[in-house]
């Protein structure tokens, strides 16, 4: 064999050996990323070039990016140009933006809540103020979706809002500076009872000062006197960032303690997070409340609290969030928001409630979520699979279809706009529950306010198909009796269900007199979950018969 050939033969050897790193067969990931991208690109190009009709290029770009994100969990988005405030919002906590809260009650653009010491309290906007225009744009619950963009922006500039109040009598203009708005994530915390050694705090987020705010709160507390017991409520927190989560659970947990343990799809991205310092308040008794609404970050907490056994976990089953996202910069000032782990508590269990990944056939090697039990340092028995297991459930639900619907219908929060615009100079502290019921109830019927029950609706549907079928006579007759019957009972149900109604009456009262820590305070009154959690805190007995073995 000559060399010229031997040489030919090794040169072939080595462009076999080195093009096999970039085409190694059908399996190999990077040749099936290549060859799809490849795919995708001819597919958008054909379909944008010839299509019958014209086709917005980004547009559809945009939805084949939604339709392979909603092939996989409902938390991995893609965040495109006009919604980078929410990234900020999410990550640090603040936004550009006036202050307020808005939310749509009935068919009405309303502000729910005005922060404190910001632009839009300053200038005078009110808790039920209803806005008609923003920006020269007139709004409806059609396009509240732009309210964001029209309200929020760059410090500096400011944005003109049209806004009706009193019962729609009074039309106002106000031309608002925007600011940094910084998101407060406690919403409220202090001794209470007033005068006991009891604190509460009422943490609502876990963006990036969440641990700062918390360390102010429990220094302020302690200057003030021991901190005998705390009720850490996590009621509606949605969670937020995960150092955050690992920042709170280090003020109540010893150094050195397992806090979360988070693993990706590759075993050397597993990482574990420990308190690294002193707790701040290591010794007080603590009562964690959580609900459905409870999630991610806040479940991280209370999964650290339950396991470590360092306090009681009260209230309803948590959401059910195990799992991780991680926030991509891409081009065009847009991000993606990626699941990239799953997190497991120091007892070993992820507690995500639905597994994705039996719903495609999109994700092979499957790391399947499975239900177990696991011990926590008491050896108490914990549960993976379906969100946080209280230590103890105490449900805390409105009870009245009644007062549902009047919820529903916002007749509450327009009942308390009513009253506070009569009675401005009333002091809230004195006003009578039983005289406030009565103007409600004149209120009601002066907004000429309906309730059916389901059973109601229900006969009435059967009392039109026996009409319609010409099937009348005695059937219809006996309908229309149990018709009266239900008519009677729902009448009778606003004072079955007073007490419920009540509440919630003097807490949308206490908005409007006492702002938003007032009607914190005012609910705590009749919250069952809390009210609870006192009387566990106070019973040394009790407290540590849940926290011992089982």
């Amino acid at each position: 064999m000559g060399s010229r050939k031997v040489k030919n033969i090794i040169i072939a050897g080595l462009v076999i050996l080195v093009f096999s790193g970039f085409f190694p067969g059908k399996e190999d990931l990077y040749f099936e990323i290549t060859k799809n991208i490849d795919l995708f690109s001819k597919v958008y190009k054909e379909i944008s070039f010839n299509y019958v009709d014209n086709v917005d290029p980004e547009l559809f770009m945009r939805a084949g990016i939604a339709g392979m994100l909603s092939s996989l969990d409902p938390y991995t988005i893609f965040v495109d140009e006009n919604k980078k405030d929410e990234i900020d919002l999410i990550t640090n906590g603040k936004y550009g933006g006036i202050g307020v809260t808005i939310g749509v009650r009935g068919d009405k653009i309303t502000i729910v809540e005005v922060l404190d010491g910001y632009a839009a309290q300053r200038q005078g906007l009110r808790v039920g103020d209803v806005i008609i225009e923003a920006g020269g744009v007139k709004l409806t619950p059609e396009n509240v979706e732009n309210m964001s963009t029209l309200v929020k922006g760059e410090p500096g500039t400011s944005v003109e809002l049209k806004v009706v109040r009193n019962e729609d009598r009074d039309t106002v203009k106000f031309n608002v500076m925007r600011e940094e708005v910084i998101v407060k994530n406690i919403a409220y915390y202090g001794f209470y009872p007033e005068n006991s050694g009891n604190a509460y705090i009422k943490l609502t987020n876990f963006s990036r000062s969440a641990g700062d705010e918390l360390k102010h709160a429990l220094k302020e507390l302690k200057s003030k006197r021991e901190i005998e017991s705390i009720v850490l409520d996590l009621r509606g927190n949605p969670g937020g960032l995960l150092d955050v989560a690992v920042d709170i659970a280090n003020k109540f947990l010893k150094k050195d303690l397992l806090i979360v343990t988070t693993k990706g799809r590759d075993p050397s991205s597993v990482k574990k997070y420990y308190s690294v310092q002193e707790p701040m308040v290591g010794n007080a008794k603590l009562a964690v409340l959580i609900n459905e609404g409870t999630a991610s970050a806040s479940e991280i907490v209370a999964g650290a609290m339950q396991d470590h056994d360092r306090g009681i976990i009260m209230g309803t089953k948590s959401f059910g969030k195990g799992l991780v996202q991680t926030i991509t910069p891409l081009n065009f000032n847009t991000s993606l928001k990626i699941t990239t782990a799953k997190y497991y508590t120091p007892s070993g269990r992820c507690i995500q409630k639905i597994d994705y990944s039996k719903r495609n056939n999109i994700i092979s090697d499957v790391d399947s979520i499975v239900a177990g039990s696991f011990l926590t340092d008491n050896k108490r028995v914990v549960y993976s699979a379906g969100g946080i297991t209280p230590d103890s459930t105490v449900d805390f639900d409105i009870d009245g279809e009644i007062t549902k619907d009047l919820l529903a219908k916002g007749m509450f929060f327009r009942f308390a706009d009513y009253y506070f615009y009569n009675n401005q100079k009333a002091n809230y502290p004195k006003l009578n529950s039983e005289t406030l019921f009565s103007d409600f109830t004149k209120y009601l019927e002066q907004q000429k306010y309906s309730y059916k029950s389901d059973a109601e609706v229900q006969v009435e549907k059967l009392i039109t198909d026996v009409k319609a079928k010409k099937m009348e006579g005695s059937l219809s007759a006996e309908l229309s009796k149990i018709k009266e019957s239900f008519e009677k009972l729902d009448n009778s149900e606003m004072k079955v269900y007073k007490d419920e109604i009540i509440r919630e009456i003097r807490a949308e009262l206490a908005l409007r007199y006492l702002g938003s820590e007032g009607k914190i305070k005012e609910l705590l009154k009749y919250d069952t979950q809390f009210q609870t959690a006192l009387k566990v805190l106070e019973s040394e007995k009790f407290y540590s018969h849940l926290l011992s073995h089982k």
